[in-house]
């Protein structure tokens, strides 16, 4: 008899953005991503703070999303001009829903990789968020 091989394990990483971004959509709210820029992330670089930046990647702030299961990509406006944005699955930090801070955060290895949920992180802010009050945002641990 001959012995079969696993099939490979594959990140449930991209599943889990896609759900959440839907839920998100679903109940009303704006879908944030935190994300550590690496050098595979094509995002406008004025607004890195700490090698970090927040999107907003609701369906009014963006065109053309596509949530893959390597990267994320979509177009957006940042300060009126149009910039294609290319970020890796593995540099996404958290997403969460602004208006309550209810999401999910992960672990995001040197690399870019990740091997899933690890306990919440308080995201930075972003240019969408300057003139909103500061408040800390929950996230919820998915197991």
């Amino acid at each position: 008899m001959a012995a079969r091989s696993l099939p490979a394990v594959v990140s449930t990483k991209p599943y889990l953005l896609r759900a959440i971004y839907q839920w998100c959509l679903d109940q009303g709210l704006t879908p944030y991503l935190s994300v550590v820029v690496g050098a595979g992330a094509h995002v406008p670089r004025q607004f890195v703070k700490d090698g970090q930046i927040v999107l907003n990647i609701g369906s009014e702030a963006t065109q053309h999303l596509l949530l893959g299961d390597d990267e994320i990509t979509f177009q957006a406006r940042f300060s009126g001009a149009v910039f294609p944005v290319v970020v890796p699955v593995g540099a996404v930090a958290a997403i969460y829903a602004r208006e309550n801070g209810q999401g999910m955060a992960f672990e995001v290895a040197a690399a870019g990789t990740t091997d899933g949920p690890q306990a919440p992180a308080e995201p930075s802010a972003g240019p969408a968020d300057r003139d909103l009050p500061p408040r800390r945002p929950t996230l919820t641990r998915v197991k």
